[in-house]
């Protein structure tokens, strides 16, 4: 996602990192490189100069003081999170009103059907009861791709393939659609934004009633985002926007500045066709992740959506009682490939991001993403017993389940040992926490040692030894 732009930002950092003076001649340098890199990823010309001005004269006012390098990247980061959007928008969903509705607008092409069964997969995850209902009457085949994505997510979907009045499908499933927690609307699209498709929005408008309207514009038409925005809010009034094809698009940047101009708040951005390849949109968090800080936001985001939240509770629940099988190990391997490729989720965590530009780091992450695949297939050439009971796998089970998944037996014996050591760091957490459960946490919180028992003081300076290790 906008990669290049995120490459020169990053070096860009390096570049005051490694500086033994920060002058006016690496200001100017700075200002160049983000210039091009602006330019690149389609932001408006008046944009890029308004900016470059800004941080020429926020970093020249403080040249004295220059020294303290932060200063100068504090300006950067806060200049970028202002035009690339400053807030973090969530959509106000009122769980209490059934079925809580969201309109969902776009033209053709702009990815409106898969990002209304993504939404629905987000707040699925998020314990609401979602259904989707298909009015797009004009597109061929937009039934059955509602459908089709529906059935990834698990989602109720609700579609006529006969009918060919937006108005009537709404009417035939309205009681339906009562009992469900939230409804996502996909509405019909055109080529371009003409008289036809504004009054059918307008007629389904004031059928259906939405409480949100979103609209979808696709992230590779850079900053024509801006008319597209201006456009649709002319016909209703958009609660916020949804960015689509950002994970292939260099004009992203160009999109995001556009909408924000337009007053119109980005609150998702599609990185994918996968169900779950969607994010909620935080300038900050955003801004974080292109300057290779990181974006702990999004991280926990993505493991929200990749593991069902009776399975979190489960797993959860086996972890504090000290149990840890293969299992479990294998729910783990299997929530983390969920989540994406593992070199782009290092690119989210706080110090690795930065690390992984570097190919030796950047090598050996794909290896272990490789070896994390061959475990998954050793595990699943075990029998159910082995799982629970690694420790009975001797060399004969060990040779076994190398023929007949193809990983040589040296790598399962890595497996066995990798899961012991993990088990004995989970026992060990697992017992810590007990042993701290009858301590004051509000004396804790404020360093108040004084009248803890000595074994209780041994169990929490191991418990915070434990700590810095797993970090």
């Amino acid at each position: 996602m906008l990669e290049k732009l995120g490459l020169t930002l990053k070096n860009a950092m390096n570049k005051i990192a490694n500086a033994v003076f920060v002058d006016k001649k690496l200001i100017e340098e700075i200002i160049k490189q983000l210039q091009r890199s602006l330019i690149e990823a389609d932001v408006d010309m008046v944009i890029i100069k308004e900016i470059s001005e800004k941080i020429r004269k926020k970093a020249t006012d403080n040249i004295k003081s220059l020294e303290k390098k932060e200063q100068i990247i504090d300006i950067l980061y806060k200049e970028l999170v202002e035009i690339l959007g400053k807030d973090y928008y969530e959509l106000d969903i009122d769980k209490e009103k059934k079925p809580f509705k969201i309109m969902m607008l776009g033209l053709y092409g702009a990815g409106k059907t898969t990002s209304s069964a993504k939404i629905g997969f987000y707040y699925s995850k998020r314990g609401l009861k979602v259904a989707l209902i298909g009015l797009d009457v004009h597109r061929p085949a937009a039934p059955e791709q509602l459908e089709q994505m529906g059935k990834k997510g698990n989602l109720t979907v609700f579609v006529d393939k006969e009918e060919k009045n937006p108005i009537k499908i709404y009417e035939k499933f309205k009681d339906k659609l009562s009992k469900f927690d939230l409804v996502i609307v996909d509405t019909a699209g055109r080529d371009v934004l003409n008289n036809d498709l504004i009054s059918e929005i307008k007629k389904v408008h004031d059928e259906i009633k939405p409480d949100k309207i979103i609209l979808v514009i696709p992230g590779d038409i850079g900053k024509a985002a801006k008319r597209q925005a201006e456009g649709f809010s002319q016909a209703c009034k958009i609660n916020g926007v949804i960015l689509t094809r950002l994970d292939g698009t260099a004009k992203g940047g160009g999109a995001l500045v556009s909408c924000s101009m337009t007053k119109s708040p980005v609150i998702f951005i599609g990185t994918g066709e996968k169900i779950n390849e969607i994010e909620s949109y935080d300038p900050e968090s955003f801004v974080s992740r292109l300057l290779g800080m990181g974006d702990l936001h999004s991280l926990l985001e993505k493991a929200k959506m990749a593991i069902e939240e009776k399975d979190q509770k489960k797993m959860q629940d086996r972890l504090e009682a000290g149990k840890f099988t293969l299992n479990d190990l294998y729910d783990q391997i299997k929530a983390m490939q969920s989540m994406g490729p593992l070199d782009k989720i290092s690119e989210l965590i706080p110090g690795l991001s930065g690390l992984m530009q570097k190919k030796d780091l950047g090598n050996m992450v794909n290896v272990q993403e490789a070896k994390m695949k061959r475990w998954k297939y050793a595990i699943d050439s075990m029998t159910l017993n082995e799982r629970e009971n690694p420790e009975t796998l001797n060399s004969s089970r060990i040779g076994r389940i190398s023929k007949g998944c193809n990983v040589p037996g040296s790598e399962i014996r890595e497996l066995i040992k990798q899961h012991k050591v993990m088990k004995e760091m989970i026992i060990q957490q697992a017992s810590s926490m007990k042993g701290m459960q009858n301590l004051d946490p509000e004396k804790l919180a404020r360093g108040d040692l004084q009248g803890m028992k000595r074994k209780d003081l041994m169990k929490l300076a191991k418990m915070m030894k434990h700590s810095k290790i797993m970090k």
